[in-house]
């Protein structure tokens, strides 16, 4: 067999040819495949066969990751032909020897590369025979038109279907079944079709097939013990992920070379029709109902997160000019643009996900798309206290602290949960109340009926007409509001929203990128002197005035969120100047063990109870129980 190596920072590929059954993989010279780098170990993994199977054992401390599953310390697992095995900044690759190469010596083309290249092709010719070009507006494109482009489309397939060898077809096959399984699963969970596979002319559906496809998909999702609720959606899809390729082995009888021959034309033709009128590969990670985060970096790669963890997929663009145009397919509904004179924007999908575009001269590694996925089931109180971001008791205080109008900062690093913290922390509002949010790109999905929602906007191409937080957060306090929640300060607005907290919006809300609680306040104290000169005991004056409440949240090592901290702003130490901050509850070890082996953590009550407390007890909304 043969052992291909890329290295992802310098872009070197080269082709190991092994003749044993063992093989060791690490930086030091005694091993079978040598990998110069910091981040390989000396021994880092173990390549075996072991009863005609290949297995990947991880013997280093650096981590090893197999088909985008990280592997622990002394774990093994199997791998096959074409599975990426992930060390350091290196891929390797096992191979048969007559797997096909490119001309280039020791140049890797991978199965999912061979499709890319082939469907990379066949967009070609669609394109030169309709004369379309790739920024067009296709994806506007009248029902006729579109059922025109389809009908070409499949044309052009099949001719070139002779090209697809049997390792493309297994892959093109494996995605099929994966997405239209997860597809199924969705729409049992929420009753939202998430996605149609080509083929929507009923002339061109063949439905001696689609029957089988459908009983095969059914046949999948009932072998797991799954909820089938909107709220487990993320939980059943992880376990039919877990299990998938064991059950593709037991239904592949199934697949007729009929069959496979349709499931990979139906694949190619929905790859190339997310190109043409959709996000091109990353539409059905839109759809992924446990996929979070997504991220471009260039044309060639593609990265998600799924439960706190990144993963790299094997998916690319065909070219740079296609991540720009879907990049403004997506900006250009709300009325933003990027160009080389405007080359950053903030944006959101049609469904609210939030959108960070940045291009060339300020991304050196070309089109760079960052997507935070908005959930399209709002967390609530309970699946937080599930996640173990809070407890139930500490969730019983907070909703004591909005119901009192206390007014909340909630505080935490970048993808911490601050916004979702937020989200659920604002459906304790009275719905009786007039709630205004203001944010940069509209993410906040309140249950209440009387909500104002405010979304900034950029200037013009004559750099006019911009809107920034600061001018909605002024406008609003004309426009009557009971509580006024902020997306995320960042800096003169802090100011403003100081005043209003200030000026009778009690219960007031809104968030700041900070690492705890006594940064927290170090960062406000920054951002109102980027909005005026004053003395910084005045600042602080108006800090404590304004705020009753800091929730620090941060994202742990495991991928979790949790809540770290619950701060009282007390006063101004009259030795230090500093304001004082009290921790309510912090989160501790309980002296239990988890199934990782690690000791379990909790947010416990320090001893201290808030000065407002009382207030809240005497208006019935707190117990005092949530201090004990």
């Amino acid at each position: 067999m043969e052992i291909w190596v890329y290295n992802h920072l310098s872009n070197e590929r080269r082709v190991v040819e092994i003749d044993a059954d063992e093989i060791t993989i690490g930086r030091d010279e005694s091993n079978s495949i040598v990998l110069k780098s910091p981040f390989v170990s000396r021994q880092h993994a173990r390549l075996f066969k072991q009863d005609g199977s290949y297995f990947v054992e991880s013997i280093g401390l650096n981590g090893t990751t197999v088909a985008n599953k990280t592997i622990g310390y002394k774990e093994k697992v199997k791998v096959s032909y074409g599975d990426e095995i992930r060390v350091g900044e290196f891929s390797l690759f096992m191979m048969a020897p007559s797997v096909r190469r490119d001309r280039r010596a020791a140049e890797i083309i991978t199965p999912k590369q061979r499709i890319i290249d082939l469907e990379e092709k066949i967009h070609g010719e669609l394109l030169q025979r309709l004369n379309l070009r790739v920024a067009s507006k296709v994806a506007k494109a009248d029902a006729e038109y579109a059922t025109l482009i389809k009908r070409h489309l499949v044309e052009i397939i099949v001719t070139h279907l002779d090209e697809v060898d049997e390792e493309m077809a297994d892959t093109l096959i494996r995605d099929f079944l994966w997405r239209s399984v997860l597809s199924e699963l969705n729409m049992r969970c929420t009753g939202r079709l998430a996605y149609s596979y080509g083929f929507e002319e009923s002339d061109i559906l063949q439905p001696e097939h689609e029957k089988v496809i459908s009983q095969i998909v059914g046949d999948i999702i009932s072998d797991f013990p799954l909820k089938f609720q909107p709220q487990s959606v993320k939980e059943d899809a992880s376990k039919v992920e877990a299990g998938f390729d064991e059950q593709l082995e037991r239904i592949k009888p199934k697949l007729t070379p009929e069959l496979k021959r349709y499931i990979i034309t139906r694949m190619i033709s929905k790859d190339i029709e997310d190109i043409v009128f959709g996000y091109g590969p990353l539409q059905d990670l839109l759809e992924m109902p446990h996929v979070n985060e997504i991220m471009v970096v260039g044309k060639d790669h593609i990265y998600i997160e799924k439960d706190g963890v990144v993963y790299s997929t094997d998916r690319s663009f065909f070219s740079e000019e296609i991540v720009n145009s879907i990049i403004e397919r997506i900006i250009t509904p709300i009325g933003r643009r990027i160009d080389r004179s405007t080359p950053l924007v903030d944006a959101r999908l049609p469904d609210g996900s939030r959108v960070n575009a940045i291009i060339n001269p300020l991304s050196l590694s070309g089109p760079v798309l960052t997507i935070r996925k908005f959930a399209m089931i709002p967390f609530t109180i309970d699946d937080l206290i599930e996640m173990n971001t809070l407890t139930e008791t500490t969730a019983n205080f907070l909703r004591a602290c909005v119901r009192g109008r206390k007014n909340l900062l909630i505080s935490g690093g970048t993808g911490s949960g601050k916004t979702t913290t937020l989200n659920v922390l604002s459906s304790f509002i009275d719905p009786e109340e007039r709630i205004i949010t203001i944010e940069e790109s509209a993410e906040l999905q309140l249950p209440q009926e009387h909500v104002v929602r405010l979304e900034t906007r950029p200037p013009n191409i004559e750099g006019k007409g911009a809107y920034t937080i600061r001018d909605l957060v002024r406008n609003a306090l004309r426009m009557r509001p009971d509580r006024i929640i902020v997306g995320e300060v960042r800096g003169p607005e802090a100011l403003d929203m100081l005043q209003a907290m200030n000026t009778g919006h009690d219960g007031s809300m809104t968030t700041i990128h900070a690492n705890s609680p006594s940064d927290t306040m170090l960062r406000l104290e920054t951002m109102v002197l980027t909005a005026v000169e004053m003395p910084i005991r005045a600042i602080r004056e108006q800090i404590v005035a304004a705020l009753d409440l800091i929730i620090q949240i941060a994202r742990m090592p495991d991928g979790s969120r949790q809540i770290t901290h619950i701060s009282e702003i007390v006063g101004i130490d009259m030795e230090t100047e500093q304001i004082i901050t009290e921790d309510i509850y912090v989160l501790r070890g309980t002296g239990q063990i988890g199934p990782d082996g690690k000791e379990i953590l909790s947010l416990r009550h320090t001893g201290y109870v808030p000065e407002f407390a009382m207030e809240l007890i005497e208006k019935g909304i707190l117990d005092l129980e949530v201090f004990k």
